[in-house]
This record gives structure tokens, C-alpha cells and sequence, in this order.
């Protein structure tokens, strides 16, 4: 799998709503807004986590600035990719495999221009 692959496959996983974490809960359900300390968190993978998470705030940006169908294919992708199958296809790309994976490779070569600029590859 290259390394746009498994950033793909991160990122789609990223983005559902379940959204497991690392190391403990920061927000205490008593006392509301309170946060605690992260002086000694970094056992616990917050850090890493925190990492992450702008890693990925920063791939779904570049990947929301593509243009249609560029956009699609790169979602469509980041699908099967996690799938470890091609089972989804979008209606907004082409219907003939052939245009699909041609628009598909144009926009992970676009994709792959902007993770470089803002440092992710």
C-alpha cells in the first residue's frame, strides 16, 4: 500500500462520526468546560492523538479544496481503499472504468501536489 494509500485510508476512517481515542477522556462530565492537565498524558497516546488529528484536519482540507469530479473520485477512493475492495462507485464520476480510473489518477496525483505543500508527504 503507498503511502497516499494508507493516508486515504486514515483519513476516510477519520472522518465517520465514531471517532475512537487515545490515553483518557479530557473534558470531566461533572464539572462541564474543565480541562484537565496533559503534563503527563503522553503515555496515554493524547499527544499522538492530537497529532493525528491535525494531520487529518489538514488532508480533509486539501481534499475539500478539489474540484469536482476530482473530489468524488478521491472520496470514492478513500472508500475502497479502507474496504480493501473496489466495491463503491459514485455516480458523479464516469460510468466506464477506463474514464473513472483515469479521473481517479488525476486527482491523486492533484491530491498529491497539495499534501506536499502543506507538508504531509
Amino acid at each position: 500500500m503507498s503511502e497516499l494509500d494508507q493516508i486515504l485510508s486514515d483519513w476516510h476512517e477519520w472522518s465517520q462520526a465514531y471517532k475512537p481515542a487515545r490515553g483518557f477522556k479530557n473534558r470531566a462530565l461533572v464539572v462541564g468546560d474543565y480541562l484537565i492537565s496533559r503534563q503527563y498524558d503522553s503515555d496515554n497516546g493524547a499527544l499522538d492523538q492530537e497529532l493525528d488529528n491535525k494531520t487529518m484536519e489538514t488532508v480533509d482540507f486539501q481534499i475539500s479544496e478539489l474540484q469536482e469530479p476530482h473530489r468524488s473520485a478521491i472520496h470514492c477512493e478513500a472508500k475502497n481503499i479502507h474496504a480493501g475492495n473496489e466495491v463503491f462507485i459514485s455516480p458523479r464520476l464516469p460510468a466506464s472504468k477506463g474514464e473513472r480510473d483515469a479521473v481517479i489518477g488525476m486527482a491523486k496525483r492533484m491530491l498529491v501536489g497539495r499534501l506536499q505543500s502543506a507538508g504531509v508527504l
